[in-house]
């Protein structure tokens, strides 16, 4: 890991940040560097420098200063003598209120399952209380795993084995795709040290002849859309995270044929229609392959990420996948919520509505004590794949995989989960407990006349709101369901 000055952070940071904002974050760094006086890191490094680099990772998210300042001054009321009083007296009650929502993720003194549940019971609050609390974690987070190396090998797998489990799938479901890769692969090492091996020496192994074809098709794109004048930012190539690669190697059972975005083409265009119109010079250019086009400018991810995908046969004979999408669209896969994330209009209240999931997950986990059910809840809510569809009007709804009928009609609205009667799934009509696809137009038929839902709906629901409005119905009218036993 290397070694970070403030200097070195000051040079990142004015590529983004004014004047006005370095006098503040440099005020924040020399608080800190004062609290942390003598303080050593058990990879031998002075204190100040892993909040040094917790504040480079938030900058480099492009975040507001109150949060660089948050994220120097992250470990100051937990590792210092210094109250949290002193911050607020300092900088304000905005910054201390981050600072003492990191504080208060830290305190978790259980083992085991309790201590994996009680992890997830303050994250997911914490989030609904401060969406920025949890990105200041992030970053604290990442540098802790760069410097694993320190720590004693059970710790290095638990803290690794956290992240995967926990912390990426909510930078997935926030959209922080930057961010999650990083985590991963930092974790990935520690968490899976012979996979990691394994994955490593197959894409040093792939990874030459890939970037050869590469280099030849980015020069036949730029020298093709400049001649139709077709306007873009950047034309570059990426090469897949290490974890990412590894969960396709999984899914495709070890046959990494079949995995065509080990390295990929990124163009950045001026405009949606300059997106679509380089999709059709690259077919034009190269075969594109079955299949293979996706179209997530119109039908975008659940967590509001856009682009257009296409693979194709490239130079050299090499498959290789192309990505398109705009500036913004850019942005948004990269930083997520934090591209868009408007504090000065909203506060720290998390109110965009691509993330009210957030605050529904936060309200259910204050009101559930019994760990098991916190788990099933919090794995279908976060850690399961979700897909989107759509109803009769377009509207776009998120929806964890394996969703039925049912489970859609709850998310419209109770009445109509408890009065629906049948399905209809692009305009063919389906079974209740028929699993819900990406892209599936569905219509629910409702019966005024009936009394509510059927209690043998459970055994094929996914979701938490379906699950908790059937049993509700289930247990007011418990005595209709007791078998007549006779003598």
């Amino acid at each position: 890991m290397t070694s970070l000055t403030y200097r070195q952070l000051k040079t990142i940071l004015e590529k983004t940040y004014s004047k006005s904002d370095l006098v503040l974050i440099e005020k924040a760094y020399k608080f800190a560097d004062k609290a942390h006086e003598g303080q050593m890191r058990a990879s031998g490094v002075t204190y100040i420098e892993h909040c040094l680099h917790t504040a480079k990772n938030l900058a480099e998210l492009k975040l507001p200063t109150p949060i660089i300042i948050a994220g120097l001054l992250h470990d100051v009321p937990e590792d210092t003598q210094t109250p949290l009083s002193a911050i607020k007296k300092e900088f304000g009650a905005e910054i201390a209120k981050m600072v003492e929502g990191i504080t208060k993720l830290s305190n978790i003194k259980y083992r085991g399952i309790d201590r994996y549940v009680e992890n997830l019971r303050k994250m997911f609050i914490a989030m609904a209380q401060d969406i920025r609390v949890i990105l200041i974690k992030f970053a604290d987070r990442l540098h802790n795993l760069q410097t694993l190396y320190a720590l004693p090998a059970d710790k290095q797998k638990r803290i690794a084995l956290e992240t995967l489990e926990i912390y990426t799938p909510i930078a997935n479901r926030l959209g922080i795709g930057e961010l999650q890769g990083r985590l991963e692969d930092a974790a990935f090492k520690y968490a899976y040290p012979d996979e990691y091996i394994k994955i490593e020496q197959i894409i040093k192994k792939n990874l030459p002849q890939k970037q050869k074809a590469l280099e030849i098709m980015i020069k036949k794109v730029k020298s093709q859309l400049d001649k139709e004048g077709i306007k873009y930012y950047n034309i570059y190539g990426r090469t897949k995270h290490y974890y990412s690669f590894y969960r396709k190697y999984l899914k495709y059972n070890k046959d990494i044929s079949q995995i065509y975005d080990l390295i990929a083409m990124r163009i950045i265009a001026n405009s949606v229609s300059d997106c679509y119109a380089a999709l059709g010079i690259i077919h034009n250019i190269w075969k594109p392959i079955a299949g293979r086009i996706k179209d997530h400018i119109a039908q975008p991810k659940p967590n509001g990420y856009q682009s257009l995908h296409t693979a194709v046969f490239g130079e050299n004979k090499e498959i290789i996948e192309i990505q398109i999408r705009t500036k913004e669209m850019h942005e948004q896969a990269e930083f997520g919520i934090a591209a868009h994330w408007n504090y000065k209009e909203s506060g720290n209240k998390t109110t965009d509505k691509n993330i009210q999931w957030v605050n529904d997950l936060a309200t259910w986990i204050k009101k559930i004590k019994d760990n098991d059910a916190l788990l099933e809840g919090a794995k279908i809510d976060i850690f399961q794949n979700r897909i989107f569809v759509f109803t009769p009007r377009g509207d776009v709804i998120d929806l964890p995989d394996g969703a039925t009928p049912v489970d859609f009609a709850y998310h419209i609205h109770s009445d109509i989960g408890n009065k629906c009667t049948q399905a209809i799934i692009n305009n063919q009509q389906v079974a209740l407990d028929h699993k819900l696809k990406n892209g599936d137009i569905i219509q629910i038929v409702t019966d005024k006349n009936r009394k509510g839902p059927n209690p043998e709906w459970l055994k094929f629901v996914k979701t938490r709101t379906a699950r908790q409005h059937i049993e509700t119905f289930k247990n007011k009218n418990w005595k209709k369901f007791i078998p007549k036993f006779t003598k």
